[in-house]
């Protein structure tokens, strides 16, 4: 696991971001606000301790997609340091046949990975084509490989929970069955599964 600071100016209030796998924090980069911003990435170990940001008057999490998973595994036998959690496009079981993205579908990823099947695979989560990002092949299969072996996470509360509709990672259906203990602070939206692209300030994300 590592973080980085994205903006840090010593506002009143951070957003620490759980991520995705593999496609950095580029998909962040046009939402403004004066929020300090904190980046996690890179699940293949979750034993790093993030900074204190106890002084921060507000201290929001994001957890996206495998980050939602890796947030709970995280989370496990520490204190929650969060005033308010978001959970985007993501559960808590991330590789399952019936609540997170199907163990064949996992395991063909890591098998064929290669810089072309990547570009397929950000065309998938995007909706879209986008910039190609750097790819160190082996430790984004041995992070695949950490991800499912690690399997579900401790079930845990979120504020709200974002599911896209037009997700092609994670299947709707599989969301749907994941969160159905939360069912009252889901909101679907109409966006594939990076859904950035529809916010414009990190005050428009629920």
């Amino acid at each position: 696991m590592q973080a980085r600071w994205l903006k840090r100016n010593g506002g009143s209030e951070v957003i620490v971001v759980f991520g995705g796998w593999a496609v950095g924090a580029d998909c962040l980069s046009h939402l403004a606000g004066p929020q300090d911003v904190l980046f996690v990435d890179d699940y293949r170990d979750l034993s790093l301790d993030l900074p204190d940001i106890s002084a921060y008057a507000r201290r929001r999490l994001l957890a996206w997609s495998f980050g939602v998973a890796a947030y709970g595994h995280w989370r496990d036998g520490r204190a929650d340091p969060f005033t308010r959690k978001t959970a985007i496009a993501g559960t808590m079981s991330p590789v399952d046949d019936r609540l997170g993205i199907p163990t064949a579908v996992v395991d063909q990823t890591r098998a064929a990975l290669t810089e072309d099947s990547f570009a397929s695979f950000q065309r998938r989560c995007f909706g879209q084509r986008v910039a190609p990002v750097p790819l160190d092949i082996p430790a984004r299969q041995d992070e695949l490989a950490a991800v499912a072996s690690r399997g579900a996470a401790p079930e845990t509360q979120f504020d709200a929970i974002i599911l896209p509709t037009r997700d092609r990672i994670f299947p709707p259906a599989n969301m749907a069955r994941a969160w159905a203990g939360q069912a009252g602070r889901i909101q679907q939206i109409d966006a594939p599964h990076a859904p950035f692209g529809q916010w414009q300030s990190w005050d428009d994300v629920p």
